[in-house]
C-alpha cells in the first residue's frame, strides 16, 4: 500500500512524466530551434508579452516589425528586430510563435544561439527548468491525496508534517510554501520595475526556477488529484495519522 492509502500511484507518475516530457520538450526547443536556422535570421527583438508581434513582415502580427518614431529613439527612424516566424521552418515557427505570444522578447534579457536570439527571455528558460524539474520531483515522489493541496504537500516528507496535519495548518503551509519559492522571481522582477536596479540574465535564470517548481509541481497536482480513486475520505491516508472528516449538512427544521 502507498502512503496516500491506495495500491499504486502509476497515474501520478505519467502525470508528473507528461508535465516533465512538454516542459523539457519546450526547454530543449528554445537552443534547438534557433539551430535551425541561418546564423543572424533573429536578433534585436522587443515585443509584447501575451500577444503577437512577430507573425508577419507586415498588417496582423507584426507590432515588432513596426518602425520606432524618430523622437523615440535618438532622433533616428529604428526597427526592433525583423522577424515573421511564419516565414520560417514549421519546427521554429511554432516555437517562436509560442514564445512571441508568451514573452516580450526583449533582447538585453535573452540568450543567443548560433547568433539568433532564443524564443524567450533568460527568465522564461528559468521557469521552464524549474517545471522540468517540478514534474520529474513529482514523478518520483507525488501520491493523490483528495485535494490539490494534500497532492502538492505530499511532495514534502511525512514526518515534517506531522504537526501541520495534527493542527490542521495545511493552507498555511502550503501557502507559505508556494509564496517561499514565487518571493525571488518577484522580489527581483518588482524591484527592477520599481527602482534603478537591474537584473543580470543569471539572476532571471535563477529565480525563475523555483517559481517554475512550484508551478511545475501544482499542475502535477491539479490533475493528479481525484476524490474518486478513494472509496470514501477516510481511506485517506495523512500524516500524523491525521485524517479527514467530511462535514454533514444538518437540515434545518421547517417552521
Amino acid at each position: 500500500m502507498e502512503p496516500n492509502g491506495l495500491d499504486g500511484r502509476g497515474r501520478e507518475a505519467k502525470i508528473g512524466w507528461w508535465v516533465t516530457g512538454v516542459s523539457g520538450f519546450f526547454l530543449v526547443s528554445f537552443f534547438l530551434a534557433p539551430l535551425t536556422l541561418e546564423a543572424g535570421t533573429v536578433q534585436d527583438l522587443s515585443a509584447r508579452a501575451n500577444a503577437f508581434d512577430y507573425a508577419n513582415d507586415e498588417g496582423w502580427g507584426s507590432n515588432g516589425n513596426t518602425p520606432i518614431p524618430p523622437h523615440e529613439h535618438d532622433g533616428q527612424e529604428h526597427i526592433h528586430g525583423d522577424l515573421a516566424w511564419t516565414d520560417l521552418n514549421p519546427y521554429a515557427a511554432f516555437i517562436y510563435g509560442f514564445g512571441d505570444v508568451n514573452c516580450h522578447q526583449k533582447h538585453e534579457r535573452s540568450w543567443e544561439v548560433n547568433n539568433n536570439q532564443l524564443p524567450v527571455c533568460t527568465r522564461d528558460v528559468g521557469i521552464f527548468m524549474g517545471m522540468f524539474l517540478g514534474g520529474l520531483f513529482f514523478t518520483r515522489r507525488g501520491w493523490n491525496r483528495w485535494t490539490v493541496r494534500d497532492t502538492c504537500l505530499s511532495l514534502i516528507p511525512d514526518q515534517w508534517l506531522h504537526t501541520t496535519y495534527q493542527r490542521n495548518r495545511r493552507t498555511m503551509v502550503w501557502f507559505g510554501v508556494g509564496m517561499l519559492l514565487c518571493a525571488p522571481l518577484v522580489f527581483d522582477g518588482f524591484l527592477q520595475l520599481l527602482t534603478s536596479y537591474e537584473s543580470t540574465n543569471l539572476k532571471r535564470v535563477l529565480t525563475g526556477i523555483p517559481f517554475g517548481l512550484g508551478l511545475g509541481v501544482l499542475t502535477c497536482a491539479m490533475f493528479a488529484a481525484r476524490a474518486e480513486a478513494f472509496a470514501g475520505a477516510g481511506q485517506v491516508l495523512l500524516p500524523g495519522n491525521a485524517s479527514f472528516v467530511l462535514a454533514k449538512q444538518v437540515p434545518q427544521e421547517s417552521e
